[in-house]
């Protein structure tokens, strides 16, 4: 789905109260405990998170699944240990209605992700 929404607080009022918004709140709220310092921005028309002009991370609400974009999913876990029972693409981690955040190991991929992003890695995000 499109948003055509200019801020950050725009988009999330944007998106209608089902689970779709419950999963992205969950989502955002993991991105920004681990980085305090990183920044929260509207980026190619969805929440976009990194500094200045480098993003570690995007998140949309799609019509079936929240995407969590993150560049090469393999170059952050190799083993792919951490989105083990996830759908996930090249470049993103769809979440459905059946497919509980907290059940999961995104944490430690975001984690992860936002520590080589830091290192001066590009994943491609």
């Amino acid at each position: 789905m499109l948003y055509n929404a200019s801020t950050p607080q725009d988009y999330l009022a944007g998106l209608p109260d089902d689970w779709r918004k419950e999963t992205l709140l969950q989502l955002r709220s993991l991105i920004l405990q681990e980085d305090r310092d990183i920044r929260e921005a509207i980026h190619y028309k969805m929440l976009g998170y990194g500094t200045g002009d480098r993003f570690v991370f995007h998140l949309n609400a799609q019509k079936g699944y929240v995407s969590l974009y993150a560049g090469n999913i393999r170059a952050v876990d190799p083993d792919g240990d951490l989105v083990a029972g996830l759908s996930t693409g090249k470049g993103c981690i769809r979440f459905t209605k059946t497919k509980s955040v907290p059940e999961t190991r995104v944490d430690a991929f975001i984690s992860r992700a936002i520590a080589r992003w830091k290192a001066g890695h590009d994943d491609g995000c």
